[in-house]
């Protein structure tokens, strides 16, 4: 069958990787892509805002089965548009896709269910914000309510940088802000649980432990993904029991009398407090790089999977896992997240080898006459399976200095609280 694959980053890229690996698929086409996803599918240049010029170039190609990554396109409602015209189409509705849309949107729905979440106020205006901080215990989370590409999250130690985060945010860092979210600050470890839906049932897709600040010890600026680990080192059958019975299932229920049913990756974010989950955010998508680093751990066809749930059918497949331990590094361009440099050569790229259970997936790059660029802040993403973290990173970081790529950075120690 053919497949098409909306996105272009490390996300697309192993989906990409995992989906050219199926006996039922004979063509991928990316929307864009990138270098790395060039070298297995046809990459498409095509305005993602577009959906008619998506729909169309899809029903001329007779693609089979589209899968949307990124989180814009499912939240603006590329899901509902291309069901109109019966495309197979894999990844939630507009309405279930507010849970990552709108923070509020969540939040009320976790009120309503007595879902386990931070305390939290919500604000329209500028001067009611300002006067609750006065009032607040430090430090706090200000989060702007709508996409803000996992950069919009501030943890603030004190009313001045809460302050600034409120001003920033209502000010349009990203996008219109007609309400922000300031929440209790939550003590604990984060995790990130992963399930499948298909309108119907759902089945788990694995956990892992990303690395969201930019430097190591996790501090620094908070930024899109420096790496991640799977699986979880906090998860237990206790807690997965709790997560789903307490969280996941009246979510769904949620949805369900909005009149809107859940279909595609439900990303839980977690804060896990003595083995109790408190929910910090859901996405409505894989997460980046968590994907990168869980997918290569899959057995099961990942295409048959992605059928299952367009069909309504998920129960009639059995998930398999590898049990070796993945861990992911990302090599990002120097300056990310702030301001860095375009367009910039990877030298050696071609002549880098991966060994099996080993992945090298692009993220911000660019092919152009056979020369492969860094265009984005987030440029690659290592990744490799074994039996042990402490391996794993060893790999990942050889293989990073053989590449030897003088204008990217990453972090050395991800994984740490797993690796002694």
């Amino acid at each position: 069958m053919k497949v098409g694959i909306i996105g272009s980053g490390g996300r697309e890229h192993a989906i990409c990787d995992s989906l050219n690996k199926s006996d039922n698929v004979n063509k991928i086409y990316c929307f864009p892509g990138n270098a790395g996803t060039s070298q297995i599918a046809e990459n498409i240049d095509i305005n993602l805002d577009n959906f008619e010029e998506i729909k169309n170039f899809i029903l001329e190609k007779k693609i089979d089965l589209v899968i949307v990554g990124p989180e814009k396109p499912l939240v603006d409602g590329l899901v509902d548009f291309l069901q109109k015209f019966e495309i197979k189409v894999f990844g939630p509705n507009k309405t279930a896709s507010q849970l990552e849309g709108s923070k509020i949107f969540t939040k009320k729905i976790c009120q309503k269910f007595n879902i386990p979440t931070a305390q939290f106020g919500i604000f329209n205006k500028k001067d009611d914000a300002f006067k609750f901080l006065k009032k607040s215990k430090f430090p706090i989370v200000v989060k702007a309510d709508n996409l803000a590409s996992g950069k919009g999250v501030y943890i603030c130690v004190n009313k001045k940088e809460a302050d600034i985060a409120v001003e920033e945010i209502f000010n349009g860092k990203f996008g219109k802000a007609e309400q922000i979210l300031i929440e209790e600050f939550l003590e604990g470890e984060e995790m990130s649980f992963f399930t499948i839906h298909d309108g119907k049932i759902f089945k788990n897709f694995g956990t892992a432990q990303d690395h969201k600040r930019v430097s190591e010890g996790d501090k620094g600026k908070n930024t899109g993904g420096m790496g991640a680990y799977s699986p979880s080192r906090l998860i237990n059958n206790d807690l997965e029991k709790k997560i789903i019975n307490k969280i996941i299932k009246p979510t769904i229920k949620g949805l369900s009398e909005i009149g809107s049913e859940f279909r595609g990756f439900l990303y839980t974010g977690l804060m896990i407090v003595k083995n109790e989950p408190y929910l910090i955010e859901y996405n409505v998508r894989m997460g980046d790089p968590e994907c990168q680093t869980i997918i290569p751990k899959l057995k099961t066809d990942l295409s048959k999977i992605f059928m299952s749930c367009c069909n309504g059918n998920l129960n009639e497949i059995n998930i398999e896992w590898s049990n070796k331990k993945s861990l992911c590094i990302v090599v990002c361009s120097k300056g990310y997240p702030e301001e860095f440099k375009k367009n910039v050569e990877i030298q050696n790229i071609n002549n880098l080898e991966t060994d099996d259970g080993e992945f090298c997936f692009h993220a911000g790059t660019l092919k152009r006459n056979e020369t492969i660029y860094a265009v984005g802040g987030r440029v690659l993403n290592f990744v490799s399976l074994s039996e042990d973290f402490s391996e794993a990173r060893k790999n990942v970081i050889n293989k990073i200095n053989i590449l030897n790529w003088k204008e990217g950075f990453y972090r050395k120690d991800i994984g740490y609280k797993v690796i002694k």
